[in-house]
């Protein structure tokens, strides 16, 4: 069902409650929390200057990292305006907090094309709990509806389902911002009958993240070529040994249905045919998230289809390397989601940069549709400095792939019909 967009409103003189995803990196430096990587900011800018352009009062509200009902200055939207108001060449007004009367007299006071920034909506743990009447407080300066953050339109949270339901209630418009219609246009319309040969790259560490994508995509796609931890399931389930290899044994039936769905259905299946193989070895370290430092030592090529036992398998090989990139290179539309091997170390990292590489070649060169599912993939891209050289890449990590699963999205199902 199309839904109700920006290009459909009138929204002069009206105060314009938009949900965006500023769910940013930021380091401190010299004391200040600063934005490492403004994409999604830059992200939402179309569908700010439309909206400025035709007179809308804006009000943005947007959540960062997981502050648990807390107000944690590490995690505060300010740094945000800061860059928001460089990129728009205008200022925007920050507000402390996301309800409230300081709020509500800051919002009816905007004027025509004025933007404002709210606090951290999840500085309330209501925001997560979609409770009617923090929503109905974040309502009270919203005439006007719109959501540009696809990346948390799977979440039925406060801002992005119940101030949408609220407003719609009092026959308010609710409509999509231009990123969020550039989402569900490549990763759905542009999906359902795509222009042959039809690739599907999948990648990433588990099997059961992936499988109901798996499933549908069987019954859509040409070819199918896996990556990432995940084909070692596969392996296991083909009767391989998979060594130290990070595998999901309760999912072997899963991974040989799938490779009989796949057959039955005349779809090529492909599974690496070499690995590069390393001895993992535990330090007493951990990382930025508390997660212990593993050392990976002797690695190398591996041709034969059994894990070494004292090894795990990191990245896809060159046979595997090649006979993926003359598949992608037949392609018309391709769909990637999720990298082909422990990319964030470059030592494992060849398979995945070689993946992107071919991606980029195939929409240049072929003139094929390229649509990266969002998270690791775009990172990826992006490490490569290939992301100008694809067709679209998605913003939503989460949201890609229950959208890509089937699944009814709430903040997109709150919008108004067309």
């Amino acid at each position: 069902m199309a839904k109700l967009t920006i290009r459909d409103l009138n929204v002069r003189g009206k105060r314009v409650f938009l949900r965006v995803d500023y769910n940013v990196p930021l380091e401190e430096k010299n004391g200040q929390m600063v934005i490492t990587d403004d994409t999604r900011v830059k992200a939402t800018l179309p569908t700010l200057r439309m909206l400025i352009e035709q007179g809308g009062r804006l009000i943005l509200a947007a959540h960062l990292g997981r502050p648990k009902g807390q107000k944690d200055p590490s995690m505060s939207l300010r740094p945000v305006a800061a860059r928001l108001a460089d990129l728009l060449g205008r200022p925007v007004a920050f507000v402390d907090d996301c309800i409230g009367d300081k709020v509500e007299q800051t919002a009816n006071a905007l004027k025509e094309g004025d933007v404002l920034l709210l606090e951290n909506v999840r500085y309330y743990s209501e925001e997560e709990k979609n409770d009617p009447a923090f929503a109905e407080k974040l309502a009270r300066v919203a005439d006007v509806y719109v959501n540009d953050a696809f990346g948390a339109a799977h979440r039925a949270h406060a801002s992005t389902e119940g101030v949408a339901r609220i407003v719609a209630q009092r026959g308010g418009q609710c409509a999509a911002g231009l990123l969020m219609e550039r989402e569900l246009k490549f990763l759905g319309d542009e999906l359902e009958n795509p222009a042959r040969p039809f690739v599907v790259i999948l990648g990433g560490a588990k099997v059961s993240d992936k499988i109901k994508v798996i499933d549908r995509l069987l019954d859509k796609a040409d070819a199918i070529l896996i990556g990432g931890a995940m084909a070692y399931t596969f392996r296991l389930a083909q009767g391989y040994k998979t060594g130290k290899s990070l595998v999901e044994p309760d999912k072997v039936d899963v991974a040989k249905a799938a490779l009989e769905k796949a057959k039955a259905r005349g779809v090529k299946f492909l599974l690496p045919v070499d690995d590069i193989v390393a001895t993992p070895v535990k330090t007493d370290q951990l990382d930025k998230k508390g997660k212990p430092i593993i050392d990976y030592q002797n690695s190398r090529t591996n041709s034969d289809m059994n894990c070494p036992d004292d090894a795990a398998g990191l990245d896809i090989g060159t046979a595997t390397i090649d006979a993926y990139s003359k598949e992608i290179a037949k392609a018309k539309t391709i769909l990637w989601n999720g990298p082909m091997g422990l990319f964030e170390n470059k030592l494992f990292a060849i398979g995945t940069n070689a993946i992107a590489l071919a991606v980029a070649d195939a929409t240049e060169k072929n003139g094929a549709k390229s649509i990266i599912g969002g998270g690791d993939s775009v990172k990826a891209l992006n490490k490569a400095k290939l992301g100008d050289k694809v067709t679209f890449m998605s913003t939503g990590g989460g949201a890609s792939l229950e959208f890509l699963e089937g699944a009814v999205l709430p903040g997109v199902a709150a919008l108004s019909d067309k």
